[in-house]
């Protein structure tokens, strides 16, 4: 098995890969319906579906003369571990916040 040139996180830093990420969870679509929703060209939509596909984040088939894309979810489990361990920090700050209004409440 080659190594994965860019990791989940490269790859989803940039909003257009996160769109078409999105668009593919709606459903399998090939490169000409992922351009049509962006102002940029095909070439520029397929170097972003190579950084998807390197990261393992979406796979494309061939279906007769076209690519169909599709995304492949697994990997986002390693963001969502990464994310859950600062959720902590996000709860403990909500909890004092909370605890300040309400000391204030009462004064």
């Amino acid at each position: 098995m080659s190594a994965v040139k860019h990791d989940v996180f490269q790859a989803i830093a940039d909003p257009t890969r996160r769109e078409v990420l999105r668009l593919l969870s709606e459903k399998e679509m090939p490169i000409s319906a992922l351009t049509s929703h962006f102002p940029m060209s095909r070439t520029a939509i397929a170097k972003h579906l190579a950084i998807l596909t390197e990261a393992e984040l979406v796979s494309g088939e061939k279906v007769g003369r076209e690519k169909i894309y599709r995304l492949q979810p697994e990997p986002l489990a390693e963001l969502k571990d990464w994310l859950a361990y600062y959720e902590q920090f996000w709860s403990n700050k909500l909890t004092k916040l909370k605890y300040v209004l309400e000391e204030n409440d009462e004064d």
